[in-house]
């Protein structure tokens, strides 16, 4: 028989009758056997492999000389070393070797039975080998009733255990029904089954027979618990295997017969290519469900069912959503740097902030939340542009929906499956679309949405973009819940009209609008090589002189952003392309005198900005949503009954603004040497040009103050001052928005020097340096100071007395 053919039979076990070694009774010298995760009982026939040296000089010694050799377990399995004493348990087993086999590797496998429990005393000899004083262990047990039932219990539940375990055989149970001793039978299953090492040493440490039957017991319990747990999951599964297989056979033989006969129909085609479909697709596990059921249904129809379109179009958009395909990111933050770089100019804090989520990303992916970005800003200034640069950045799909005049919630959240024609949302197509769980994805025109009888898409939009609730978006047309936690979105805005839930939710990037200089940097670097591929001008491309783009951005293009300067670059290039295409003369060089010969006379004149020193015209600054405006406010004074007129379309806030700015100079009339009688005499007409625009916002109260001191006072304004901030009854200068983008209204239109509410110079941090140096920006808290560097010195002084002077009266 070969040792490692052993099974687990009755010629592995032998009573005390078979015994033909006479045991001492008192201690005596054994050498010591280290035995690595292994117990050896007495009473069993065990192989045990030798592999050191010094165990394998310890059992041929043993054997020759016939000395006593004893089995004791290691402590520690993973010793690099040969075990000293205490490294070893204090209970062993004696064994008598009964035959030996030389390995081909050079170790030595031994067949050995166990005769007796032993116990290591002291140590007598520790090289080359152990050899210790030992004692045998006396064992003790009982008889009676309650010893033989069980025992009785445990052969019956060791019976359930050779009836489970596929490594032990019949003979077993046999063998351990004849056993009629309470310890034997406790070491006899505690070798059969399945035990940690710990606990087969603590039974090998047990004297009492009936003990160690009791602890055997518990353990033979839960080994059967195991194996009955593990056979009915084999079974669960095994049956599982055999309805896959047997639908499949059935599967099989149906498209056979169909084929056969010629007999497949379109619906049944169908059915199989979808049900193809969810076998090879990587689908969650209550889409599979979902799909499944719908998939039963549908072969259940017949073939003209008004519902089996309806069915089969929505398995194809469950089949077809991309439920855990995806884009690996780059997170290479130079890359991304040199990506926005390479196709923006200026933008530094958009680009900062995509750099920032980037490196987040990169260092914790798994914590780190989609941020919702918003960028807010006038046309042209490159919003959905820097979306498909930050998609190419981090390597995904980038794909974008406008929501525009979206009135609808259903084009939001789908619509239900019991109508006609229904069909998903519009985030769920278009993350169909794109076709990984993980792209960038750009909602355009978010502050143009607006709400009717059939609901609110901005509240429909809150599920979106909320980052605690979009793991599992519900649209109404799936009915299941879809993951979006993994989009990184990205919502662009003309200006900041948002309702406050949502904007709450995304985080505000301000494009407030390129200077000039700006402007010539990005038409030299991308709008004139785009426009002259564009228009097949590589061969011969037209020159655009400094002073020729300057021209056309200060002529031609009166915005913030840049789209109409490109209009106006393609309107050149396209020019150049006829000329070419006709066979003329190319043209070479665009200078600024031909200008006007290709695009008319200019459009925008700067005189805009008046020329001389006015009376009652005071310039202020207006912001839009396309970006920063000059606005001049003009005062006239005429006899009438003291009324205040105000036109040009002015909303509540403005006409708030004037009367406010109209009660202060009646407070201060004479401390300026107004007459108060006036105000009784004269009427007041406010006027803001272009009245067909209409203007709103708290920013015009310094400037109408401005021009209505003027007006009373005859002192001119400076024409190269322009003003903004906001005015209380007590003369303050309140704080303003939008400051980045009116002042470069204002620098595109030569103001030397800007008013502004000193609360406001925090701000001055993001206005570029170029137009910092050529403005002077002065700060002010108080209307006195305005009036101070606003109006023509020398004017009237407010009186520190506060008597009415003269002049003004007979002026007015």
């Amino acid at each position: 028989m070969e040792i490692g053919d052993l099974p687990f039979v009755p010629d592995t076990f032998f009573e005390d009758g078979d015994l033909d070694i006479e045991m001492p009774d008192g201690p005596y010298e054994a050498i010591i056997l280290p035995l690595v995760d292994m117990v050896l009982f007495p009473h069993m026939v065990t192989p045990i492999y030798v592999g050191r040296q010094p165990s394998l000089a310890a059992l041929e010694d043993a054997v020759r000389d016939d000395w006593p050799l004893v089995a004791i377990t290691q402590r520690r399995a993973d010793l690099d070393h040969y075990p000293a004493l205490e490294e070893l348990y204090a209970v062993g087993t004696d064994l008598s070797v009964m035959r030996t086999l030389r390995m081909p590797d050079g170790s030595t496998s031994a067949i050995a039975r166990g005769l007796q429990r032993v116990r290591v005393i002291d140590v007598v000899q520790e090289s080359p080998y152990l050899i210790a004083l030992v004692e045998p262990v006396k064992e003790t047990s009982e008889d009676g009733p309650l010893v033989e039932a069980m025992m009785r219990a445990v052969v019956t539940m060791f019976e359930r255990i050779v009836q489970l375990d596929a490594n032990l055989t019949d003979e077993s149970y046999i063998y351990a029904m004849n056993i009629k001793s309470p310890g034997m039978l406790a070491d006899f299953i505690a070798q059969a089954i399945n035990l940690p090492l710990e606990k087969r040493q603590e039974l090998l440490e047990m004297p009492n027979a009936v003990e160690r039957l009791h602890k055997v017991s518990g353990y033979t319990a839960t080994e059967l618990d195991v194996l009955e747990l593990e056979d009915k999951i084999q079974a669960k599964v095994q049956q599982e295997v055999d309805r896959s297989q047997r639908e499949y056979f059935l599967r099989e033989q149906m498209r056979a017969i169909q084929r056969e006969l010629g007999e497949t129909d379109l619906l049944t085609r169908d059915v199989v290519r979808l049900r193809e479909q969810l076998e090879k697709g990587d689908y969650p596990d209550y889409v599979r469900e979902r799909a499944e059921e719908e998939l039963a249904r549908l072969a259940m129809m017949p073939p003209m069912a008004a519902e089996v379109g309806m069915v089969r179009t929505y398995l194809d958009w469950l089949l077809n959503l991309p439920w855990t395909a995806r884009t690996e990111d780059n997170l290479d933050l130079e890359h991304a740097e040199q990506v926005l770089s390479s196709r923006h100019y200026g933008l530094k804090k958009a680009k900062e902030r995509i750099l920032e989520y980037i490196a987040v990303h990169k260092l914790a992916p798994r914590e780190s939340r989609s941020t919702i970005l918003c960028f807010v800003g006038p046309p042209g200034t490159g919003k959905t542009s820097l979306g498909r640069s930050i998609a190419e950045a981090l390597g995904r799909k980038f794909v974008r929906v406008s929501l525009g005049g979206v009135r609808d919630e259903a084009e939001i959240r789908g619509h239900r499956r019991t109508y006609i024609g229904a069909l998903p949302g519009r985030i769920i197509q278009t993350m169909r679309r794109a076709g990984t769980i993980n792209p960038v994805f750009m909602l355009d025109e978010i502050d143009k949405l607006s709400a009717d009888f059939r609901g609110d898409p901005a509240a429909a939009l809150l599920e979106v973009l909320d980052p605690e609730q979009n793991h599992a978006f519900s649209d109404h047309y799936l009915e299941i819940p879809y993951d979006l936690s993994q989009v990184l979105f990205i919502t662009t805005a003309n200006y900041l009209d948002i309702p406050p839930a949502l904007e709450d939710r995304m985080e505000i990037i301000p494009f407030p609008g390129y200077t000039d200089e700006e402007k010539m940097q990005i038409a030299r670097r991308f709008l004139i090589p785009r426009q002259v591929v564009a228009n097949g001008l590589q061969e011969h491309p037209p020159r655009f002189p400094a002073a020729t783009v300057q021209a056309i951005i200060r002529d031609y293009t009166y915005e913030a952003g840049v789209r109409n300067l490109e209009r106006e670059i393609g309107n050149l290039c396209r020019k150049a392309a006829r000329r070419l295409a006709e066979g003329k003369r190319p043209i070479r060089t665009f200078t600024p005198a031909s200008l006007a010969r290709y695009l008319g006379p200019p459009r925008y004149l700067h005189e805009r900005l008046e020329k001389e020193d006015q009376i009652g015209v005071a310039m202020g600054m207006a912001w839009t949503q396309y970006g920063g405006d000059l606005l001049p406010v003009e005062v006239a004074l005429m006899p009438g009954k003291g009324s205040l007129t105000l036109t040009g379309q002015l909303g509540e806030v403005m006409q708030e603004s004037a009367q406010a700015a109209y009660t202060y100079l009646r407070s201060q009339a004479e401390r300026w040497s107004i007459g108060t009688e006036l105000f009784e005499k004269i009427d007041i007409h406010v006027h803001l040009p272009e009245g067909g625009v209409p203007k709103d916002g708290p920013s015009g109260g310094i400037t109408i103050a401005t021009a209505l001191f003027s007006a009373f006072t005859r002192c001119p304004v400076r024409h190269d001052v322009a003003l903004t901030g906001e005015i209380t009854l007590r003369g303050r200068v309140l704080p303003v928005g939008g400051l980045k983008a009116k002042l470069l209204a204002a620098h595109r239109a030569g103001v030397r020097m800007v008013i502004i509410p000193a609360r406001n110079e925090p701000d001055l941090r993001e206005i570029p340096k170029s137009i910092l140096t050529r403005m002077e920006i002065r700060l002010v808290q108080d209307m006195e100071e305005v009036l101070r560097l606003a109006l023509v010195q020398p004017c009237p002084r407010p009186s520190e007395e506060g008597e009415a002077g003269e002049g003004a009266d007979g002026e007015a």
